[in-house]
């Protein structure tokens, strides 16, 4: 009879163990956040340099919301045709502040334009990074029989935005964030003579 009673005991206390061991993993599994809320955005598929951005060039990944950057461009979005204002590495999310257009002037003041000029040096123009500070002068036609006039600064203090792939025997293309007035004194310029950038240090 004792033998019994002990066993009995036993099994009760291994029946109390079991059901309180269940009882904590329920809870855990309540207390346990579900599965995060994710977002699909546009990526670089491979390393991309400045220049039209094509279909192949972006593939989409799935991030958690709470990591998704300011900006990001959603799966669908049309992208195709536009201009990247600045490198990009593979699987970095593309934002809007990456393409020309609005986002990217967003950081330059409500008054700022995006102005693209042809300079005739190629190669100082492959030293320019987005967000470089430059000068642009005019060599103006003119002067004593056809010479080149001294050269003039029509820009000053203007930041790169893009430098975008460009034919050397058309001139290197630059897109630069100035004002309405600047962009209308490049473009007189522009249509008179040659332009050129010197870089000023970094503010």
């Amino acid at each position: 009879m004792r033998a019994l009673s002990r066993a009995l005991t036993r099994h009760r206390r291994l029946l109390a163990a079991s059901l309180a061991a269940l009882a904590v993993a329920c809870a855990l599994t309540a207390l346990r956040p579900g599965p995060a809320d994710s977002v699909r955005v546009l990526t670089a598929a491979r390393d991309l340099d400045g220049g039209v951005l094509t279909p192949g060039d972006l593939t989409t990944i799935d991030l958690p919301a709470t990591t998704v950057p300011d900006g990001a461009l959603p799966s669908g979005a049309r992208v195709a045709g536009r201009v990247l204002a600045s490198p990009v590495r593979r699987g970095e999310p593309l934002t809007d502040v990456r393409l020309l257009g609005p986002g990217l002037l967003a950081a330059h003041g409500p008054q700022t334009v995006a102005t693209p000029i042809r300079v005739a040096d190629p190669g100082a123009a492959r030293l320019l990074t987005p967000g470089d500070i430059v000068d642009v002068l005019a060599t103006l036609e003119g002067g004593f029989e056809g010479h080149l006039a001294p050269a003039e600064t029509v820009a000053d203090d203007v930041t790169v935005l893009s430098t975008p792939p460009s034919k050397p025997e058309t001139g290197a293309l630059i897109v630069l964030a100035t004002t309405s007035e600047q962009a209308a004194r490049l473009a007189a310029a522009q249509t008179g003579g040659h332009l050129s950038v010197t870089i000023a240090p970094r503010g």
